[in-house]
């Protein structure tokens, strides 16, 4: 299988990477990935592919039908981009100001229509069917892109089996492909607490509720709940962002507001946080003759992959790229990615591609989310091979059975 797919690799590979550049240089933010999905969808109808648009905003769907029967898998790449002005230096940096793809979804984008137009070659030997999900508003957090699309269909008609997406991860040197079965990404909330006390002179405490030390009493207590509510063999971060309060030096403060995340990566530990930083924050308010009102909301949830399938998975790709080149990722990261949606829908697998270049440190690479953020271009076609691979070896597993409608 893998001397069929790397000659095809090859032969697309400058535009592959041409495309990538293109949609670089032209960012486009959440819900507004107009040009982007527009480039997409005709890259796609080259193929003669079947192609829906304005799927879940400016979603793209192609379905590439094999001529032998089976199953049907699907491949998922972003293409949303971050409001940051790069800093990179390149030729090719974003024209666009203040937006830039920071977190890779360029490289995602190219990489999975990369796999469109090799699998589109390889049509009448495809036993069964291929969907490339395009999804916007990755980064639209708490409410992301992929549930829209997901309530509009993206995977009916026929049903997805099986699902796999990929993020350029800067941690893992090029040439490293990484996932683990379970949790592999932890769930993102927003939390909003408001403390509320009763101003007064700054010089006449007795007649004031101060705010500010009712606040600082608050974050000790909050950071206990991960220490002491949390097994160690789990994780959790409660993060406190931004503290807003008073209104003069010599003033008591009567009101503060904090904006913060939390992150989890089971879904029984999410579900419990929310009760559990209301108690500690409005017992401590309280107790302090304040209190405390809070807005939590839930946003994506752990990104979760099927355990069957990244087993099979990480022995077959060892077995292709070598056992150094394949590892087992010994805990899941806490940040969040809205491919989770999708994870609890269909068994699903989602894989770190390392992308930063042989020499360099890991402290020496800007990492995601950072304006200096430059991926390795060569783990590009690493990338491209990993996806076309788990979908043709998804495919061969089903071979000859029926679409699920």
């Amino acid at each position: 299988m893998i001397e069929t797919i790397r000659p095809l690799i090859a032969k697309h590979l400058n535009r592959i990477l041409s495309i990538r550049w293109d949609i670089h240089k032209n960012p486009e933010l959440s819900k507004e990935e107009r040009k982007t999905a527009a480039l997409v969808a005709d890259i796609l109808r080259e193929t003669g592919m079947e192609v829906r648009t304005s799927v879940g905003g400016h979603g793209v769907l192609g379905v590439l039908r094999g001529r032998l029967p089976g199953g049907t898998v699907a491949l998922r790449a972003d293409m949303d981009a971050l409001p940051m002005e790069e800093k990179t230096g390149l030729p090719d940096a974003s024209f666009v100001k203040g937006v830039m793809h920071a977190c890779g979804h360029d490289v995602h984008t190219a990489m999975v229509l990369g796999a469109a137009l090799a699998l589109a070659e390889m049509k009448d030997s495809l036993p069964g069917t291929v969907k490339f999900i395009f999804q916007p508003a990755e980064e639209n957090n708490p409410e992301g892109g992929a549930p829209a699309m997901i309530r509009e269909g993206v995977l009916k008609n026929p049903d997805v089996d099986a699902l796999f997406g990929m993020h350029v991860w800067p941690a893992l040197e090029t040439g490293v492909v990484s996932t683990r079965p379970g949790a592999l990404m932890g769930a993102s909330d927003r939390l909003f607490l408001t403390i509320s006390g009763r101003g007064a002179h700054g010089s006449e405490p007795e007649n004031g509720i101060d705010a500010i030390a009712i606040t600082a009493q608050v974050i000790t207590a909050l950071q206990t709940i991960v220490s002491r509510n949390v097994s160690p063999l789990d994780s959790a971060v409660v993060t406190l962002g931004t503290i807003s309060g008073g209104d003069r030096y010599n003033v008591i403060a009567g009101e503060v507001r904090m904006e913060g995340t939390v992150r989890t990566v089971t879904p029984e530990i999410q579900d419990r946080m929310p009760g559990r930083i209301r108690s500690i924050a409005e017992g401590v308010a309280e107790g302090m003759g304040g209190g405390c009102s809070m807005d939590y909301v839930k946003g994506y949830p752990p990104l979760m992959n099927d355990p069957g399938l990244a087993e099979r998975t990480i022995g077959k790709l060892k077995g292709i790229l070598g056992p150094d080149h394949v590892v087992t990722a010994e805990k899941p990261a806490l940040g969040g990615e809205d491919f989770s949606f999708f994870s609890r829908e269909v068994p699903s697998l989602f894989l770190w591609l390392g992308c930063r270049p042989a020499g360099v440190t890991k402290e020496e690479m800007a990492p995601l989310h950072n304006n200096r953020f430059v991926p390795d271009e060569k783990a590009i076609p690493l990338g491209v091979e990993v996806l076309v691979f788990c979908a043709l070896d998804f495919l061969e597993s089903r071979k000859g059975e029926g679409e699920r409608k």
